[in-house]
């Protein structure tokens, strides 16, 4: 099938532009966000100048799947997917919008990026590597790249604006939300990591690691932003899986390999990327959406 041309930026007329951040343009509709989900990837904190085609629809399609999955462990800020039903503002957008959009509740953020690690790998690995430990979580000793962890493990960091985001601490975390709102995001990632995990285990993958984002909606704790896609997370095919060093992935990891090997500072602007490297990010985002949730937006 022939790739449809990458959608780099929105500018919808009639509606107020909220945000625009690596990947999505969010936009306000009265008390409400819509989250567009653009073909533009990020690696090492830089947009790249290549997007890569379908992207966009199958980080929605993931993230509406996982949190109707969810639904049970947690509340979510999703109010609908159907652009036919968001109203006469967005009707005129319906086509560009359709299958990369949701329409969420506003809700205030929690300042800290969730992380949760199934396994050692990434800058787990690297930490482990130096000091034994992952955001000052002691591991056992003589661990391999990619094993298994004993118990997945909360790795938080910080919400970084622009740069890096930072490792923190439990009690780092504790002195910036408060000991009660730290132990809770901690419990609810874990939760939510450990019944998807079983879930994907179940489909032949692993889920490495991942990241969640949690806000109140109306005082209540929720579940925001995108959920477990190949953009915030580690997807391992199981038959493939050999600790010991890195792993075959359904994710971005591809593309940051071949930025490192091209020789690139990971400093603006980033190397175009070949057509054969965009055409098979392509596909590994659409198999992690295939063998997850059975089926992809391109049918």
């Amino acid at each position: 099938m022939k790739m449809p041309q990458a959608l780099v930026q929105t500018n919808l007329e009639g509606l107020e532009l909220f945000n625009r951040g690596k990947v999505r343009d969010i936009y306000v509709l009265d008390s409400r966000l819509l989250i567009v989900t653009t073909d533009r990837i990020s690696c090492f904190d830089v947009i790249l100048r290549a997007a890569i085609p379908w992207k966009g629809q199958v980080l929605t399609h993931l993230t509406e799947f996982w949190l109707e999955y969810l639904a049970d462990v947690v509340p979510n800020h999703l109010i609908t997917t159907d652009v036919d039903g968001m109203g006469p503002e967005v009707g005129p957008h319906r086509d560009l919008l359709r299958g990369r959009t949701m329409l969420v509740r506003r809700a205030e953020v929690v300042p800290v990026e969730c992380v949760v690690r199934g396994y050692l790998s990434g800058s787990g690995w690297r930490s482990y590597s130096e000091n034994g430990t992952v955001c000052g979580v002691e591991l056992p000793p003589e661990l391999k790249e990619s094993d298994k962890l004993p118990e997945p493990i909360f790795t938080p960091t910080t919400k970084a604006e622009a740069g890096h985001d930072l490792p923190l601490s439990m009690a780092q975390v504790e002195q910036m939300v408060g000991a009660e709102l730290a132990g809770r995001i901690r419990e609810l990632s874990l939760a939510v990591y450990g019944k998807a995990a079983r879930y994907a285990a179940g489909r032949g993958v692993i889920i490495s690691d991942t990241k969640f984002e949690w806000g109140h909606c109306d005082g209540t704790l929720t579940l925001v932003d995108e959920v477990l896609t190949p953009d915030s997370s580690r997807f391992w095919p199981a038959d493939t899986y050999r600790p010991g060093g890195p792993q075959f992935s359904y994710d971005k990891q591809y593309v940051r390999d071949w930025l490192d090997e091209s020789g690139w500072d990971h400093v603006p602007p980033s190397p175009e990327l070949p057509d054969e490297v965009v055409r098979q990010t392509s596909q590994k985002y659409l198999e992690a959406c295939r063998r997850l949730t059975g089926s992809t937006p391109d049918g």
